[in-house]
Parts: C-alpha cells; structure tokens; sequence
C-alpha cells in the first residue's frame, strides 16, 4: 500500500497533464447538474488509503466502465440513425457524460495500480455474481445484447429513437442500481459522491426518456 500523499501527488500530475474537464450530468428541462472535475475528484479519491482489489470501490470502478462503454457505443449509433434534435442532443450528453465519467472510473483504476478487469464475474462486489449470464454481450443488467445493438444500428428516423430510448432506459436502470451499489458500499468519499451524481443525473434522464417515448405514442416496455 502506497502512502495517501504520494498518491495524491500522483493523481494531480496525471489528470493536471490532462486538462480539469467539468462536464454536465442531465439536462431537465433546460437545467445541468454538474459533478467535480476529474482532477479534484481524482485527488479527493487518492486521499484514502489504496481500496484492495476486490473492494466495492474496484468493482464498481471496473464494471461500470464496461457499463458506460455501451452506453457511449448506443449513443454515438442513434446519432447517426435520426435528425431528431431532441434525441440527438440527448445523446450527445449521455456519451460526453458517461465519457467522462468512464474515464475517471479507469483513471482511479490506474492511480489505485488495480488491474482493469477481475476473474470474478461482473457484480460481484455488490453480492450479485449471478445476476447475469452474459448472454450475447449483455454483461451486466441493464445492458443490450449484441443483437439489438446490430438492430439499433439497421433502423433509422422514429423507429431508431424509440428503440434507442427505450434500450437507454433499461441501461439507466440497470446503471442506477449499480450506482446505488456504490453509495452504499464504496469507502472512497471523491466515488461515493460520483456515484451519487450517477442516481441524481440518471434518474432526470428517465423522466426525460419516459416524456420523449410518450411523445412518440411508445413506453419503455413497447
């Protein structure tokens, strides 16, 4: 275990080089939350002893990486699928934001010298290892499979935006409860307060998601 000064100091020479990008959470009727910069998170972060590998801290870390990755991938997809403003928009904040928050996430991984992937299945720091099979690509709740990302990805106008909002709807869920996870197990104050501005910005998204869907004559679940 490193002192928690030499890896402070290792955590702002990092992210300084990188730049402090603060970055919007959800946008609700014309209003952003905002979460810390990186590199003040990232040095709040080190400010505790190194979290072990297997802590929820380290799992929720790697596995909501992997979680905002496909959600980034749905995104940029939808973008090209419809003209729709709205949804575009939407989409843009999703994939800069989780983006952003992704990165963060693997950039304590690094600073933690913890490695990016565990031989445990996919949430098992929250007691749920079995919660899902990882059947075509869907890894954890919430995400799409392989299929409907290749669906997503073959329709276009409406029909696209439906499909996108009501595949994001399911991801936010599945997120948000591993965010909660976080909130309440993770020890490390700078990603308990990130996990919670997950819950805050996500939970805005839904409401958002469910208005759009009801605007286009669609539910989550049709």
């Amino acid at each position: 275990m490193r002192p928690a000064g030499l890896v402070a100091a290792a955590a702002v020479t990092a992210l300084a080089a990188a730049g402090a990008i603060t970055y919007a959470v959800a946008e609700d009727g014309g209003a952003h939350a905002h979460v810390p910069a990186p590199a003040a998170a990232a040095a709040s972060a080190s400010a505790v002893p190194v979290p072990a590998a297997d802590s929820a801290d380290a799992g929720f870390a790697r596995d909501m990486a992997v979680h905002h990755q496909q959600a980034v991938e749905m995104s940029y997809i939808v973008r090209d699928r419809t003209r729709d403003t709205e949804v575009r928009r939407l989409a843009y904040d999703i994939a800069q934001t989780q983006a952003n928050q992704r990165g963060m996430l693997l950039g304590w991984l690094d600073l933690w010298e913890l490695p990016k992937v565990s031989a445990e299945p996919p949430m098992t720091w929250m007691g749920m290892g079995d919660a899902a099979a990882g059947k075509d690509g869907a890894l954890m709740p919430g995400m799409a499979t392989n299929a409907q990302l290749k669906k997503l990805g073959r329709l276009s106008g409406r029909q696209a935006e439906i499909y996108y909002l009501q595949l994001m709807t399911a991801h936010h869920k599945g997120g948000l409860h591993m965010a909660q996870g976080c909130v309440a197990r993770c020890t490390v104050a700078a990603e308990k307060r990130l996990a919670q501005s997950m819950v805050d910005g996500q939970q805005s998204e839904l409401r958002l998601m469910a208005g759009m869907l009801k605007e286009r004559g669609a539910t989550a679940g049709s």
